[in-house]
């Protein structure tokens, strides 16, 4: 169990730091998040003029969280005979991960093909096409698969470890508590997407980089905790 413990926090570590370098990258390429709230013939064009840098950033980020999965369910299966939610939460958990990065590839495999089509379209029929079939896939792709389901599981998964811990006393309180903040938070950022189909619905628009930010904090606490405190759960 030590060896184990000390593999779930280098993998817990490692992909919450890995995974703020190709979100960097993206945020000071192609101005991410904020570039989803330009019209579609921006975000298209922007997205071509990127090329291939662009679109193997996007790759990065999407499989960059690949490492927790195995994360997930070391964690499950170390609590689960003491704590009765950590079998469940390993399986939310992980359909929270999965869904989310097929939500990214449509970046690496569905966008470039949309944004070559309007950038060297011809007519006006064909970049309305190439809009509304964007428009089509980031709901479905990027909005209710990656960003509700996908976040929504992974507040549960979070919710559920942090009373788990609690109950088994494996984490300072204040680490308790940041993983609660940090998922409530991550709750709120919920409203912009339903501000995407409801008019006037209010959104708070810096819950998503609050909530996941301090998640990503949170998690890499829990690694720390996991990789240095080798006895704690054997």
């Amino acid at each position: 169990m030590k060896s184990n413990n000390k593999t779930t926090g280098i993998l817990l570590i490692s992909s919450a730091i890995a995974l703020l370098i190709p979100y960097t990258l993206l945020t000071s390429s192609f101005e991410y998040p904020g570039i989803l709230r330009q019209d579609t013939g921006t975000i298209l064009s922007r997205f071509y003029q990127g090329g291939n840098s662009l679109i193997w950033t996007w790759f990065a980020f999407a499989v960059t969280g690949i490492p927790l999965i195995p994360a997930y369910i070391m964690i499950g299966k170390e609590l689960e005979n003491k704590a009765s939610l950590a079998r469940m939460a390993t399986t939310i958990g992980v359909i929270g991960l999965v869904v989310q990065m097929i939500g990214l590839l449509r970046w690496t495999f569905v966008v470039p093909v949309l944004a070559e089509t309007f950038v060297h379209a011809t007519d006006e029929a064909t970049k309305a096409a190439a809009i509304l079939s964007f428009k089509t896939i980031h709901q479905f792709g990027g909005v209710l698969l990656g960003e509700h389901l996908g976040q929504l599981f992974t507040i549960a998964w979070t919710l559920m470890m942090t009373i788990s811990f609690i109950k088994l006393k494996a984490m300072p309180q204040w680490v308790n508590m940041l993983g609660i903040t940090s998922a409530v938070i991550y709750l709120f950022a919920q409203a912009e997407l339903f501000a995407t189909v409801i008019k006037g619905f209010p959104v708070w628009d810096m819950a998503g980089f609050f909530g996941s930010t301090l998640w990503l904090i949170w998690l890499i606490i829990v690694g720390i905790v996991f990789a240095g405190n080798k006895n704690q759960h054997s």
